[in-house]
């Protein structure tokens, strides 16, 4: 297992290499909007971006400033500066990441009570009225775009103009830390939480539903019923654990997809997170900001992946590596 961990690793550090130099080809390759002219200001004078182009190293070999980009990351833990803000970009995404993991951690939670809750009930109520309806909900969940349900929640429910105005969610207005206040803080991540776990909810029912049908067929489940165990520890001890396999390869991905930041979910409810950061510095062209938050992305994929790894062997024994 160790060594096997250690290999992940170092492919890790030459895969975040890879996505650190498509960004950097995509962005400084191919046309785009010039740094030093966003960082000038207004009708700024050729002889003043020339300067800020030294300035930034811009005027070097496009292989040299890739090679000191990636020096300086994994030497020193420097992603550079904004060019628009002029500020770290490790600082902006330190600042960002707290919404996005506030973020991502309650909507894991709540789709996967809903998801993995309903998705054992479909599969031990197999073809009952209760499993059609919960399949059909599950494809209108999954057809439904993230800010469309953001919208609608957002029409429905807002406290401060919604139809129905649920006043326990707190005065609608942008994310609060949970440093600054707990209460506001779960408040104002209720609707983004319940919208971003839809989707997921829906999607992971499907999944357990499927894998678990396919369990509940086979010998040894017929066997533990047949030594007189309980439906319940049949289903949960034996069942689940078997089926949750590949619910738990899809999960991994989801949660490192998520801390790389939720464009659509931080947009509509105006929360300041990594995949809002993201849009922001796509928009305004600000490479350094956008190579830190596809860095940190492909970091949290990988890692997951490697948990994931790691966790086959406890879920499954067959498994060695």
């Amino acid at each position: 297992m160790a060594a096997y961990i250690t290999r992940r690793i170092a492919g890790m550090f030459l895969l975040l290499i890879l996505v650190s130099a498509v960004t950097f080809v995509i962005f400084n390759v191919f046309p785009s909007a010039d740094p030093a002219t966003l960082r000038a200001g207004r009708q700024p004078s050729p002889e003043v971006i020339e300067s800020i182009r030294e300035d930034l190293g811009l005027d070097r070999p496009v292989i040299v400033q890739f090679g000191d980009y990636i020096w300086r990351i994994f030497a020193y833990q420097d992603f550079g500066r904004s060019y628009v803000a002029n500020v770290e970009v490790l600082d902006q995404i330190k600042e960002n990441l707290p919404a996005t993991i506030s973020l991502t951690i309650g909507g894991v939670l709540v789709w996967l009570t809903f998801g993995l809750s309903v998705g054992i009930i479909s599969a031990v109520k197999h073809r009952s009225v209760l499993d059609r309806v919960t399949i059909g909900l599950s494809l209108i969940a999954i057809s439904a775009p993230v800010y469309w349900l953001g919208l609608v929640a957002l029409y429905l429910f807002a406290p401060d103009f919604g139809v129905f105005g649920l006043s326990f969610l707190g005065g609608q207005g942008s994310y609060v830390p949970f440093s600054d206040d707990p209460v506001k803080w779960l408040q104002s991540l209720v609707l983004p939480w319940f919208v971003l776990a839809t989707a997921f909810a829906a999607v992971y029912a499907r999944l357990l539903r499927g894998s678990l049908l396919d369990v509940l067929g086979e010998d040894y489940i017929r066997t533990a019923r047949a030594k007189g165990l309980g439906e319940r520890t049949v289903i949960l001890k034996h069942g689940v654990r078997s089926a949750i396999t590949p619910v738990v390869t899809v999960l991994g991905l989801d949660i490192g997809i998520l801390l790389g930041g939720a464009i659509l979910t931080e947009s509509v409810f105006n929360i300041p997170g990594i995949g809002r950061l993201a849009y922001d510095a796509i928009v305004r062209g600000d490479l350094p900001i956008v190579q830190g938050t596809v860095l940190f992305g492909a970091f949290f994929i990988i890692i997951m992946n490697l948990i994931v790894d790691i966790l086959y062997a406890f879920l499954d024994p067959r498994v060695r590596y």
